[in-house]
């Protein structure tokens, strides 16, 4: 079963963990120094904020699935569109282990699409380690939409 994710960059951790957690009528899930995660069930959504310099506002959207078939899915769907995309099997992120998928829609944002395998215990060790990969563990390669790839998506939608 397939649950909404969306990640918001912050500037202040412990005034949006207050305002979530009054807006979604429960503490997070997850709370670090530096990131707080809601997963809930109604609406089925993984509700991520983080503090780590980004620009505030919307980081990225995604799709979390529970097995490895529901991710082989949504590649296929993804690549029928013929949309630019990236793959980070087994990356450390958000201080979870994950097999993920990264599209980049028409507009710039970037989706991801994954299957979390287990816990890590630093925010984004593929990041730290990983020379050539993303700047930052949840996000893909900055690339620039091509004209071909939103062709695409408008003959798709």
């Amino acid at each position: 079963m397939k649950r909404f994710h969306v990640h918001v960059a912050v500037d202040d951790l412990n005034a949006n963990i207050r305002f979530y957690s009054a807006v979604f009528g429960a503490g997070p899930s997850v709370l670090k120094p530096d990131y707080a995660k809601w997963m809930m069930e109604d609406p089925r959504i993984n509700f991520a904020i983080s503090q780590r310099g980004a620009k505030a506002g919307l980081d990225h959207l995604g799709l979390q699935v529970d097995t490895d078939e529901e991710l082989k899915a949504l590649r296929s769907q993804v690549a029928a569109a013929e949309i630019s995309r990236h793959e980070q099997p087994d990356a450390s992120c958000c201080y979870a282990r994950s097999d993920k998928y990264w599209i980049t829609d028409p507009q710039g944002i970037a989706w991801e699409t994954y299957h979390t395998l287990g816990e890590a215990e630093i925010y984004g060790a593929d990041s730290a380690t990983k020379a050539g990969e993303a700047a930052a563990c949840c996000a893909p390669p900055s690339k620039t939409v091509k004209a071909e790839d939103r062709k695409a998506v408008a003959k798709c939608c």
